[in-house]
């Protein structure tokens, strides 16, 4: 066997296997070495997967969103709505119903009150900010428990 401190050390990456061991306590288990990926692992212990951008929105557009974090597996696209309405629709049922948080800021814009999402379906989050043009840089997450 080779002595573990013999290894370089690295970087770790999202899709890079980490060695561990299987705990079963029902039957023999033949094999309880497996591979698993570092994403997974980091998901399974936070007890969330996650969609976290900053969100700009000018004019009549849709939100942009600079994507800093996507574990859930879905991808994500922006809609305005109406004045001030937007939507967040998932390709897949990600929005479990009761396991579904969203946190956002308005970023620079300085609001005094405090503006409403919902939870539209397993697809849809809107979010009512009562006009457009009032997020800079503002941060957004949709955290997904399991």
């Amino acid at each position: 066997m080779a002595i573990i401190s013999a290894y370089p050390v690295g970087t770790p990456a999202a899709g890079d296997y980490l060695v561990g061991s299987d705990i079963t306590t029902a039957g023999t288990q033949i094999n309880p070495t497996k591979n698993f990926v570092l994403s997974d692992v980091v998901a399974t212990g936070l007890g969330y997967t996650a969609y976290t951008a900053l969100l700009t929105q000018t004019g009549t557009n849709a939100p942009v969103a600079t994507l800093l974090q996507n574990n859930t597996s879905a991808t994500f696209t922006w809609a305005r709505t109406g004045s001030g309405t937007y939507t967040i629709t998932a390709s897949s049922n990600a929005f479990t119903s009761n396991k579904t948080i969203v946190f956002y800021n308005l970023g620079e814009y300085a609001a005094s009150s405090r503006y409403p999402w919902v939870r539209t379906s397993d697809t849809v989050v809107t979010l009512s900010l009562g006009g457009d043009g009032r997020i800079t840089n503002g941060a957004f997450e949709i955290r997904i428990y399991t």
